[in-house]
């Protein structure tokens, strides 16, 4: 597998709908891994398959409790409503107050291809929400109004300007 780097804004993939993993196999494991040591060196909380040009349903986290990796990961359940700042590793320096659910509870594949259901709450369920947007081409930015993203509008640029098409 080629090493991956971390797709910038601006980027097409990331705006793609990833597709289905149909079949775990050593390859979707060797994702995994390199996805998880690539957040660990950018000290992120969380990445999915997109920000590394793979249109594939994997992410990865981690808050502090140990790493979490989901194939084909699902939102059965989500409960109230909680804003925060977030960032993202392919918006470095842009941080924005994104509201999202408390609570989730998410259905996904482990490394392993062992059927899971993971409760989350408070950051852990935030950074999920996160990496799943990407998975269908959502982004932070699309996540709040358009006055806030005109004052950043240039710095966006300067962003995508150096993203890899």
């Amino acid at each position: 597998m080629t090493p991956v780097t971390i797709r910038l804004y601006g980027d097409s993939v990331l705006r793609r709908k990833s597709r289905e993993v149909k079949e775990m196999n050593r390859d979707i494991q060797k994702l995994i891994n390199n996805m998880a040591k690539l957040m660990y060196q950018n000290k992120g909380l969380g990445l999915a398959a997109p920000q590394v040009g793979i249109l594939k349903r994997v992410i990865v986290a981690d808050v502090g409790d140990g790493l979490v990796s989901l194939v084909n990961p699902k939102i059965l359940w989500r409960q109230g409503k909680d804003v925060m700042s977030e960032g993202c590793l392919s918006i470095p320096g842009i941080n924005l107050e994104i509201k999202r659910s408390k609570e989730v509870i998410i259905e996904g594949l482990t490394k392993e291809g062992e059927k899971v259901q993971l409760g989350a709450v408070g950051l852990l369920a935030r950074v999920l929400q996160h990496e799943i947007d990407h998975l269908d081409g959502m982004l932070i930015v699309d996540r709040v109004p358009k006055k806030i993203i005109k004052p950043i509008k240039k710095e966006l640029d300067k962003i995508k300007a150096t993203a890899q098409k």
